[in-house]
């Protein structure tokens, strides 16, 4: 059993959130999105942030992430409260030690995808020929090594996301945002693309905070930190990235997921095709009509 490295601040605290508050007016009505929230994720960890649509899930990662800023609290990520920075050097910081992974991929429609990967190298100056290596080693990892010279239009949604996957990670971020990373992709799709985030972060010794709905998808997290109408429910941790003999791994969970797939389609009940003789139920006419072309 290998025992995880402690280096480099590794299982330290690397985010924090001090009663965090984010208020929207809307005319005179003012509409509570984030409500007083605390809790702290430590470097190396793969955070959830688990909740139902509008739970505010999504406007806490934005906040933490310095897209939107906070009505009240502090954020802080290496010490650094990001809510008292300028927008020119939270701009600098993002660029230094955030990467991004989003639900619609966000590629550069013009760009091939080792132009889309090597794009945030550009901001950091890193040399050209420098930038082609690491961009081509990514998506490499990321099995598109016979799909670097095509643009996304070119590519399933699986293959886009592991663009950005490749993006998020070419530039080796301290911290990746991620929300709803496998919100447009298929069943097989979703976990191969939770593998490579995992897998990666953990070779990296990066930190993840990933937002979703999806209960499954947050068992791949060590931390999950459940909201619900912009408050914190409940923090658990299912991981202790400081404890040598938890040696948890991607392809365990991987494992575990594709076993309640399966016994979640035993338990789907099998479903008939009924046929409608003309002139009856116009409802049933429109069920049969949406089998066969699709739409209602």
């Amino acid at each position: 059993m290998v025992a995880k490295p402690m280096d480099d601040g590794y299982g330290k605290k690397i985010i924090e959130c001090k009663n965090v508050k984010k208020v929207y007016r809307m005319g005179k009505e003012k509409i509570v999105a984030v409500n007083d929230v605390s809790f702290e994720i430590l470097k190396g960890e793969f955070c959830c942030l688990l909740g139902t649509s509008g739970s505010g899930k999504s406007t806490l990662l934005n906040l933490m992430a310095g897209i939107e800023k906070a009505s009240g609290g502090g954020i802080f990520i290496k010490g650094k409260n990001i809510r008292s920075m300028s927008e020119k050097d939270l701009a600098k910081f993002r660029q230094q030690y955030l990467g991004f992974v989003f639900q619609s991929y966000n590629l550069l429609n013009s760009m091939t995808a080792i132009e889309n990967v090597e794009f945030p190298l550009v901001f950091k100056r890193v040399p050209a020929k420098q930038r082609r290596r690491m961009a081509i080693e990514m998506l490499t990892k990321v099995g598109l090594k016979t799909r670097m010279n095509h643009k996304p239009k070119e590519m399933s949604g699986g293959q886009q996301q592991r663009v950005g996957i490749a993006r998020a990670f070419v530039a080796k971020p301290e911290i990746v945002f991620a929300d709803e990373p496998t919100g447009n992709l298929d069943t097989k799709t979703t976990m191969e693309v939770m593998d490579l985030i995992k897998g990666m972060a953990r070779e990296n010794k990066q930190t993840i905070v990933m937002v979703t709905h999806d209960p499954r998808l947050a068992e791949y997290a060590d931390k999950i930190i459940r909201v619900l109408d912009g408050n914190v429910q409940s923090v658990e941790v299912r991981h202790d990235i400081n404890d040598p003999n938890d040696n948890y791994t991607a392809e365990a969970i991987h494992a575990q997921a594709k076993k309640q797939d399966m016994e979640m389609e035993k338990q789907e009940p099998e479903v008939k095709y009924v046929p409608v003789i003309p002139g009856e139920d116009d409802n049933q006419s429109g069920v049969n009509n949406m089998d066969k072309s699709g739409n209602k």
